[in-house]
C-alpha cells in the first residue's frame, strides 16, 4: 500500500489541489494537521481533506480555531488569521475538527502533528528527535508542524542521523535491521525551508521507501486572495520566499 502524507495546508487551496494531483486515486491519504490558519480558503481545504483523506490528526492551528488553545504563543499575524478563520468557518467544519484525534497508530507507523505525546512540540534538532524517539516504540513516526521536510534516524546501535530534503528525494527505511525513523513530510501550503514549492511525502510500505515530492502551484493567486480577505500582508509575502 502507498500512503500519501499531506500536512500544514493552512487554508491554501491552490497548494492543496496541486498536491492532490500527485496522489493516485488508490493511495491512502493521511493528513497530519494544520488544515487551516494563515490562508484564505479554510472551508474549501477542510472539505477537500474530508473528501480525500482516510486518516486525519489535529494540528495546533486547527485547535486554536476550535477553542483558542495556544493563541497566546502565536505572533500577531497568526492570531489575526485565527480570528478571521473562526468568523468565516462553516459550523459543520468546526464540529468536525472537534472529532479529530491527536495521534493515530498503525502497527509500524505513528501519525501525529508535531511529536509523540507532546503533540505540538517541534522536532528541529537531534535533542528533540531523541526525546521523540524515546516517547514511542513506533518504528516510523510521520510528522509535520515544522514546515521543513526532513528525515531523522535512530539506528540499532543508538546513533542518530539527519537528512534535510529541500528539493525532494527518496530514502529507504530499513526497519527490519532495527532502525527507526521520524519522517517530517513538510508543508503543503506554507513551506519554510527557503523553497516556496509545496511538499508532500509518499510512503510505499512494500518497498519501505519514502519519497518527498516538491511541487509548484499558483502562489500569486493565493497571495491575491490573502490580501483581498484583509489578512496580514506578511502572510502573502512569506509564500513567495518559502519562509
Amino acid at each position: 500500500m502507498r500512503y500519501a502524507f499531506i500536512s500544514d495546508i493552512h487554508s491554501n487551496i491552490e497548494a492543496l489541489d496541486a498536491a492532490l494531483s500527485y496522489i493516485a486515486p488508490e493511495d491512502t491519504v493521511v493528513c497530519l494537521g494544520d488544515i487551516i490558519g494563515y490562508g484564505p480558503n479554510p472551508n474549501e481545504c477542510i472539505a477537500r481533506v474530508r473528501e480525500r483523506s482516510q486518516y486525519v490528526v489535529i494540528g495546533n492551528h486547527d485547535l486554536a480555531v476550535l477553542n483558542g488553545f495556544g493563541v497566546e504563543r502565536f505572533n500577531d499575524a497568526a492570531r489575526a488569521a485565527v480570528s478571521w478563520t473562526r468568523e468565516v468557518l462553516d459550523p459543520t467544519h468546526l464540529a468536525w475538527i472537534d472529532t479529530l484525534a491527536y495521534e493515530l497508530r498503525l502497527p509500524e507507523m505513528l501519525f501525529v502533528h508535531g511529536a509523540p505525546v507532546d503533540y505540538f512540540e517541534y522536532i528541529l534538532d537531534v535533542r528533540e528527535a531523541a526525546t521523540a524517539f524515546a516517547a514511542t516504540d513506533a518504528p516510523i513516526v510521520f510528522i509535520g508542524h515544522t514546515h521543513i521536510p526532513e528525515l531523522w534516524t535512530l539506528d540499532a546501535e543508538g546513533a542518530y542521523g539527519h537528512t534535510h530534503v529541500q528539493h525532494g528525494g527518496t530514502h529507504r527505511l530499513d526497519i527490519a535491521a532495527g532502525n527507526r525513523y521520524i519522517v517530517d513530510v513538510g508543508s503543503v501550503g506554507q513551506p519554510r525551508d527557503l523553497n516556496p514549492e509545496g511538499s508532500i511525502a509518499i510512503y510505499d510500505d512494500l518497498r519501505k521507501e519514502v519519497e518527498w515530492v516538491r511541487f509548484e502551484y499558483d502562489i500569486g493567486k493565493t497571495q491575491a486572495k490573502i490580501r483581498a480577505a484583509g489578512l496580514p500582508g506578511y502572510l502573502a509575502m512569506r509564500l513567495g520566499s518559502g519562509r
